[in-house]
């Protein structure tokens, strides 16, 4: 085994590292037989102090060792049953890579030990070559489906494991493992605080990537066309979603009449939070407006079916009808929130009277999310006239992890926006 203990590059044996590691570890307790007691979804998970760390299983993984995780809303629905996780909490990190297999080829140990990196989250059977044996054709795209269906082989290996989701270890921990196949050098301009961002801020690229929303410009008429956008949610995905969407109608119709192509709308329930993404190329207004009652029961006409995609990232269940409502018929409904509450009383009526089509909206291009947090002049004019993307701004609190349950409290507030764990500080 190679090891590197820090930013300079080292070789040593496998006792330079510690055998064990602070992880904080998913394991679903027995509901209480007295229906008086509530469970606490935190009870539901323990810091382990002696875990150990794993090794490494052949020359296409690393060891990371972690410098800091982001908390997000999918840890905090896990730890109340979503995916029926067990295992190491956590997926959004910046990490450094301190350790490859002892017969990992040179150039690729000058390439990755040493390095600090932040990862894709899922691991797909054909390209982590511990079953050589594995042919699911997907993950390798041996069965061409990129072509068809771009990107597919990074998300949907039918085998796959999620890192701190599905059947993978995650990164609420000291160290961790990842197919190098899955990493990204984190350029030395991103400070691990903002480097943690990634992730999330890719899911929202993801959205783009997909080609689900679309704006053009005239540059005869000086007019913009395209999709009328509403973006539901103002929690930490939703503004996400709006900072990338936003920039994507400022990449191609900044200078169009606002009144004739209008932006994309944010609706969210707190003004300071949809302070946020004012200056992002979006619109915002309180989801109030959305409603012509004070019960909130009727659609105002001013949004009844008026857009032509409608992004869902509420992480409230219920927020699947409002989005509904707002679609135009024919228009597409994009899925972000993952829940693990189910809808009451959903009825799928609309979608199918309607022909909305539903997408469902995941895991998206962490090396686009990279490029945009690196190439972020604070001077518009040298972004082509796109604000700078500043995530500093939605950092509320930092905790080591020994505090990691105080932490997951913090990060259920909602006042609260990014909750990270520091792991090292380098």
């Amino acid at each position: 085994m190679t090891i590197s203990g820090s930013a300079e590059t080292t070789s040593s044996n496998m006792s330079s590292l510690p055998s064990t590691m602070k992880a904080f570890v998913i394991h679903p307790t027995q509901p209480s037989k007295d229906d008086s007691i509530k469970s606490n979804p935190l009870d539901n998970g323990k810091l382990i102090t002696n875990f150990p760390i794993p090794t490494i299983p052949s020359p296409s993984y690393a060891l990371i060792k972690i410098l800091r995780a982001g908390i997000c809303n999918t840890d905090l629905e896990i730890l109340q049953g979503y995916m029926g996780f067990t295992g190491i909490l956590g997926h959004e990190f910046v990490g450094r890579v301190v350790a490859l297999h002892e017969d990992v080829a040179e150039d690729i140990e000058g390439e990755w030990l040493g390095k600090r990196v932040c990862g894709d989250i899922n691991l797909g059977c054909c390209n982590n070559n511990t079953n050589t044996d594995a042919t699911c054709g997907i993950c390798d795209d041996s069965l061409g489906y990129n072509q068809r269906h771009p990107k597919m082989s990074r998300n949907h290996c039918p085998n796959r494991t999620v890192l701190g989701i599905l059947n993978q270890d995650g990164t609420f921990c000291e160290y961790t493992l990842l197919p190098i196949q899955n990493l990204h050098q984190v350029p030395d301009t991103i400070p691990d605080e903002i480097a943690v961002f990634s992730e999330p801020l890719a899911a929202a690229c993801r959205v783009v990537e997909q080609g689900l929303v679309k704006f053009r410009h005239d540059n005869a008429g000086g007019r913009g066309s395209g999709d009328r956008v509403a973006i539901l949610g103002d929690g930490k995905l939703g503004l996400c979603v709006a900072e990338i969407v936003g920039r994507e109608y400022l990449r191609c119709c900044r200078d169009c009449d606002e009144k004739a192509f209008p932006p994309p709308i944010l609706f969210g329930r707190h003004e300071r939070k949809l302070d946020l993404v004012k200056d992002s190329g979006v619109q915002t207004q309180l989801v109030s407006t959305c409603y012509s009652d004070d019960k909130q029961e009727k659609i105002s006409p001013d949004h009844m079916n008026q857009y032509d995609v409608v992004i869902d990232a509420t992480g409230n269940p219920n927020g699947l009808s409002l989005a509904m409502s707002l679609c135009r018929p024919m228009g597409t409904l994009v899925l972000k929130s993952t829940c693990a509450a189910g809808v009451k009383g959903f009825h799928s009526a609309p979608i199918v009277i309607d022909e909305l089509m539903v997408v469902g909206s995941r895991c998206g291009p962490i090396d686009v999310a990279l490029d945009l947090l690196e190439n972020n002049s604070t001077d518009e004019s040298e972004n082509g006239g796109i604000p700078p993307l500043r995530m500093e701004k939605y950092m509320t609190k930092t905790f080591p992890l020994s505090q990691v349950r105080e932490a997951l409290e913090f990060a259920a507030l909602k006042s609260t926006m990014k909750v990270q764990l520091v792991m090292t500080e380098e």
